[in-house]
């Protein structure tokens, strides 16, 4: 049984290009986990695109980039966060950043069970 204090989620941040091979690294890892896409500025690059029907060129406000979330024992916390850092990591500013936060509450819908039975 998981006590509800020794779970955590976890988020990374990371450049839109970077999804395969995080969720590849970790989905033999973890039971779960969630990919949002959107809109990010942060200390990386910004890309240059195409504008005017391609006879110019503009730089973007903000990068593509993806959230990763799941929620794991918090024994797992430092294996999963190496493993995302080690697949994206290129050196360069952008690389993306890890955030991890404890978790009060966990339901699975489908189960209707608590923390305890759900993970």
């Amino acid at each position: 049984m998981i006590e509800i204090n020794s779970v955590k989620k976890i988020e990374a941040t990371i450049q839109i290009n970077k999804v395969d091979v995080v969720a590849s690294a970790i989905s033999d890892i973890v039971d779960g986990f969630t990919i949002l896409e959107g809109n990010g500025r942060g200390s990386g690059k910004r890309q240059i695109v195409r504008s005017g029907r391609g006879t110019g060129t503009m730089v973007t406000d903000y990068n593509k980039v993806a959230i990763i979330s799941t929620i794991v024992k918090d024994s797992e916390v430092e294996k999963i966060s190496e493993i995302i850092v080690n697949v994206v990591f290129s050196g360069e500013k952008g690389d993306g950043i890890i955030a991890v936060s404890d978790i009060d509450s966990v339901l699975n819908i489908t189960t209707k069970k608590k923390i305890s039975e759900s993970i």
